[in-house]
């Protein structure tokens, strides 16, 4: 008498109720999962390019500025599309043809929001690190398209410093050091 070896159909069939509840439990956590990732390294570039404007500006004893780029090389504020940051030696915010691009980030993703105050086209920094004139301390908010509840901001201060914005175990949303929920203008 020979004996197949394998599996029941009804063992087949338990086995994948099993796999199906544990997948949609799955999918829904992994999801937010990747929302909160995207956030993060969006985040994590933006902080990193405003280091390196500050530390360029201390090094290279300059003028250094941070802002979008539109066709003619001036700052423009739509956050949203590459950012570049060079060496400012005017501080006219613009790009001309005897100064140096130091760093470039990509846009964000289509249908995020990446905003920098209401209406700042620029960040430039003097050569001691704080901000180059008045009036250019804000905070970006980037907001993730559809999932408004995971924006994430940097505040920079007047004095060049920034810092991340926090959520409180009270609330699930993101604020600023004085509190304010980070939200985009829509």
């Amino acid at each position: 008498m020979n004996k197949t070896k394998g599996f029941t159909l009804i063992e087949l069939l338990i086995t994948l109720a099993i796999l199906v509840s544990l997948t949609a439990v799955a999918v829904p956590s992994l999801s937010e999962f990747t929302i909160k990732l995207k956030v993060d390294t969006e985040i994590t570039k933006i902080n990193r390019l405003l280091l390196v404007a500050r530390n360029s500006a201390i090094n290279f004893n300059q003028t250094v500025t941070l802002c979008p780029l539109d066709t003619n090389n001036s700052c423009s504020n739509d956050w949203e599309n590459e950012l570049s940051v060079f060496v400012d030696s005017n501080a006219n915010k613009q790009l001309d043809s005897n100064e140096n691009l130091l760093s470039i980030k990509s846009a964000v993703p289509i249908g995020d929001k990446l905003q920098y105050g209401k209406t700042r086209k620029g960040l430039t920094y003097s050569s001691t690190g704080h901000l180059f004139g008045w009036g250019q301390n804000a905070t970006f908010k980037y907001c993730p398209k559809g999932h408004w509840d995971k924006s994430r901001g940097i505040i920079v201060a007047v004095s060049g410093r920034i810092y991340r914005s926090f959520n409180n175990e009270r609330s699930l949303l993101d604020k600023n050091r004085s509190g304010k929920t980070i939200a985009c203008d829509q």
